[in-house]
């Protein structure tokens, strides 16, 4: 299967539509210190698709940090990794988001274009 079926098929499975609304964003493994390169990825209320290069297992457990760029609230989560499209990035479902993050995502993305 190619990476753009790959997305398709991912985005068809998707319980809200991602939008790219963010910036400032650290990735680090849970458990360790080093920061992950990665690219602004898009999000929705329930998780978000990060763009790297680096492979991680179903699964693993990240912790994010990233600013909201409308509202510039800084928004600090745990994500599991729901999925690693090779070379490309990997999809990350919040773990326990506060509601307030929930809500502050939510205000984000009302009335913004959906992408993919």
């Amino acid at each position: 299967m190619n990476s753009r079926k790959s997305q398709e098929d991912n985005a068809s499975k998707r319980r809200s539509p991602r939008y790219a609304l963010f910036s400032d964003l650290s990735l680090t493994y849970e458990g360790r210190t080093e920061e992950i390169p990665s690219r602004p990825p898009d999000i929705s209320p329930h998780g978000m698709f990060i763009n790297t290069a680096k492979h991680f297992p179903e699964g693993a457990i990240m912790k994010l940090r990233f600013r909201l760029s409308r509202s510039g609230l800084e928004i600090h989560a745990r994500g599991e990794v729901r999925y690693c499209l090779a070379g490309v990035g990997i999809g990350v479902e919040f773990v326990g988001l506060e509601a307030e993050y929930v809500r502050a995502i939510e205000e984000e993305i009302a009335g913004t274009p959906v992408i993919g």
